[in-house]
């Protein structure tokens, strides 16, 4: 009896030292994550002015790619540039032990006009700390980082081709944060289906409209009856379109005029029942003008995000650990449209935010672009990087977690 007593004590003992020994690891590994971002600190940010002073819209930035890449290079990752498309990177560090893969990604497109005023060169800067962080103590844990490279995201989706790819198959969680005027864990997108509609007619002369077929008047009435939808679509479904062209001269009957929609709901599958029943009118519009049509997708379509409210908590955690405790929980109405919808079909995601400015900046303004190489910027970057370091930490180490968020990710889309 006596033996039993003892021997459970010393099991009990031998526990608690086991893991205390562990909590210190974590503390050790996660204040290895600070320094690293606190000792780069100026080279990152030497990156987001960068990309600021030298912003390139989507697919033309190449410049920035070499930037990016070859920093990433520099701190020790096997980079490839022109990565799936022509301006796309990927940077790969593997531990030699077997492990998860973690996935941070890059944003770098910008704005015409505006510039960076979408963040999107803060987003890239704070993924690669995050990555050359956990690159610091991967080689004890074991896992593969990729820190990628995903262009175009404003219009042409660099995240939708990589998906199509499979670039992404092969992750276990892949994590990006956007600059914001709140702090928040993300929220739901909307699916977009961007679609272009030509209409041809026939020449004429204005004042013998009769010998002719107007491609504007087919153009008009499309219009009028898909503006008529609205009222039929179900909440959170938004049509917006624009007449590109209806035409070069008043005494000329038009021979060619043109729409562009964006076609965004809740789902890929109902925005394309929505999208139909558009061409439907667009048909019975040139039944009735005697024009004739082309329906085009003009620009990448985007899926609808897929929450994993596991990592949301996760992240929630992590900004509270550093200070940012008026977190937003998960917003469950659906706005905008992003390309990181493809990748949370293909991997469990996470697209959190980070406040850089007040609610009075607006989002694709000049302000919000130099917000990010301001004092809100470079602590936006610092938090941010150390919160998705150590999240990487976190589910390279501790199986359990890793599991639940898969789990979710999983039992999501069997919905």
């Amino acid at each position: 009896m006596l033996y039993k007593k003892l021997y459970l004590q010393f099991y009990v003992n031998f526990v608690k030292i086991i893991g205390n020994r562990k909590g210190v690891m974590k503390m050790e590994l996660k204040e290895k994550l600070i320094t690293s971002v606190e000792k780069n600190l100026d080279t990152y940010m030497s990156y987001v002015q960068h990309m600021y002073d030298h912003p390139e819209i989507g697919n033309e930035e190449f410049e920035t790619m070499e930037l990016l890449s070859e920093g990433l290079l520099s701190f020790g990752f096997e980079t490839q540039k022109a990565f799936v498309v022509p301006t796309g990177f990927q940077a790969v560090y593997k531990s030699g032990k077997a492990g998860p893969v973690i996935a941070y990604l890059c944003e770098y497109d910008a704005l015409p006009e505006v510039g960076h005023g979408c963040g999107h060169n803060l987003i890239a800067a704070t993924s690669i700390a995050a990555g050359v962080a956990l690159k610091e103590i991967i080689d004890d844990i074991g896992g593969e980082i990729r820190v990628i490279g995903t262009p175009a995201e404003e219009n042409f989706g660099g995240k939708v081709s990589m998906a199509n790819a499979h670039v992404f198959d092969d992750v276990d969680v892949a994590m990006m944060i956007h600059p914001d005027t709140e702090d928040g864990v993300g929220g739901r997108t909307l699916a977009l289906l961007p679609l272009k509609f030509e209409f041809y007619g026939v020449n004429t002369h204005g004042c013998s409209p009769e010998h002719g077929k107007s491609a504007l008047d087919a153009a008009v009435m499309s219009y009028i009856g898909i503006n008529l939808l609205r009222q039929y679509a179900l909440p959170n479904t938004y049509i917006h379109g624009i007449i590109r062209d209806g035409g070069e001269a008043a005494n000329v009957i038009p021979a060619y005029a043109s729409l562009e929609y964006y076609f965004r709901g809740t789902s890929m599958q109902y925005v394309k029942e929505l999208s139909q029943r558009a061409i439907d009118c667009v048909e019975g519009a040139c039944k009735a003008s005697g024009c004739t049509y082309q329906v085009t997708t003009y620009e990448c379509p985007y899926e609808d995000c897929v929450i994993n409210y596991t990592l949301c908590d996760l992240l929630k955690e992590e900004y509270v650990a550093l200070g940012r405790t008026d977190v937003k929980p998960v917003d469950e109405v659906p706005n905008g449209s992003s390309d990181i919808g493809s990748v949370s079909y293909c991997c469990p995601a996470l697209h959190g935010y980070i406040k850089i400015a007040d609610a009075c900046v607006n989002g694709h303004s000049k302000e919000m672009a130099a917000a990010t190489i301001h004092e809100a910027g470079r602590k936006a970057l610092r938090d941010g990087a150390i919160t998705l370091a150590n999240l990487g930490r976190r589910l390279l180490m501790e199986e359990d977690l890793l599991r639940k968020v898969q789990d979710e990710f999983h039992k999501t889309l069997k919905r």
